[in-house]
């Protein structure tokens, strides 16, 4: 097999991926992404970035625009909780704008973006070699490392025998849509409505622009999801929706392991549990960072340890937030015990907040 002509290919190229590739760059590794789509890609996503995640983009020298949030607010019927961060502020961006910055700051640093799908990957003791196809074009690329971060339902993930089936107790599956309107948000919060059966969370994005993002067991359409919090129907009701509903799910997935040889899974390939406490684009920068110093000082097995470390406060909160989730007479009590509790509320929050 001849040697590899890479240091890694990333094989996504959505956040993940493409933070991946920064962060191999600025290590001097030679890095490559295939990425078959044109940037930007847009996606169901909540689109609210914690103060964590924010500071992570800059550290990267990304700035996105977007509106600035103070912190949490988490609403039901005449309850209201607020949670506001303690040092920075969270921000508000569309998806398509974070991937286009972030696109834009890989070009820069001179890495190379792939317009290829990859297909199947073999390993040798060398290295990793990737086959790819663009519109009937086949390819065939070689690398030391892969990284996959090709999503949530990654098929590299799969083909590498590194699904695991969801857990019984998780219930059954969550699901995500989301769409825009044309509307001054009404607060300097990402506002989180509990409703008996999801949750619908109201993200600032502009002056004049808000996302909705429902997150839900129910396969029901868009706007009799929304009709289950009617505040917020009512607020909406006159507000010009300017994007078409976009879904994702199920939410849940999990990996055996994030390294299999040569191979290491970045982002939501690695393993997602919800989006309940809103830490996906963070985790995902900091899962980033943490695979590439791994890859750097020559130790890769130690990825997996790494990426349970830091993202084992996010799979505890949101497990327990799901855990009452599932029972309608605890799920009532979450926005009161909130209330009652700020001091509690609040530091539960800042604390997912500055991962």
């Amino acid at each position: 097999m001849t040697a590899p002509r890479l240091d890694i290919l990333v094989v996504g190229g959505g956040p993940a991926g493409l933070a991946t590739a920064l962060h191999a760059a600025r290590a001097g590794f030679l890095v490559a992404v295939a990425e078959p789509r044109p940037a930007p890609v847009d996606k169901a996503c909540g689109e609210g970035l914690m103060p964590g995640g924010v500071r992570a983009l800059h550290a990267l020298g990304v700035h996105p625009p977007g509106q600035p949030f103070a912190g949490i607010r988490y609403v039901r019927d005449d309850r209201v909780a607020d949670a506001r961060f303690r040092a920075g502020h969270g921000l508000g961006v569309r998806r398509t704008d974070l991937h286009h910055a972030l696109a834009d700051a890989v070009v820069k640093a001179g890495v190379p973006i792939l317009p290829l799908r990859v297909t199947r990957v073999c390993q040798d003791a060398s290295g990793v070699t990737a086959y790819a196809a663009d519109r009937g074009t086949r390819e065939i690329l070689r690398a030391r490392r892969l990284v996959a971060a090709d999503g949530l339902h990654s098929p590299l993930r799969r083909a590498l025998g590194l699904d695991a089936p969801a857990r019984a107790l998780a219930g059954a599956p969550r699901y995500g849509l989301r769409r825009h309107y044309a509307v001054a948000p009404a607060s300097e919060f990402v506002e989180v409505h509990w409703g008996d059966r999801a949750e619908a969370y109201v993200t600032p994005l502009a002056p004049d622009r808000v996302g909705v993002a429902i997150l839900t067991r129910e396969r029901t359409p868009y706007d009799r999801q929304l009709a289950a919090f009617p505040e917020l129907a009512a607020r909406l009701q006159f507000a010009e929706p300017v994007t078409p509903v976009r879904g994702a799910g199920p939410l849940r997935q999990r990996a055996t392991r994030r390294v299999r040889g040569r191979v290491l899974l970045a982002g939501d390939a690695a393993g997602y549990v919800d989006a309940i406490t809103g830490e996906g684009i963070a985790l995902a920068l900091a899962g980033a960072e943490a695979l590439v110093a791994c890859l750097a000082h020559g130790r890769p097995e130690a990825y997996d340890a790494a990426w349970l470390r830091l993202t084992r406060r996010y799979r505890v909160a949101t497990g327990a937030l799901l855990g009452a989730r599932r029972h309608p007479a605890t799920a009532r009590r979450i926005v009161p015990a909130a209330a009652r509790f700020p001091r509690l509320f609040t530091a539960a929050v800042d604390a997912l907040a500055h991962t």
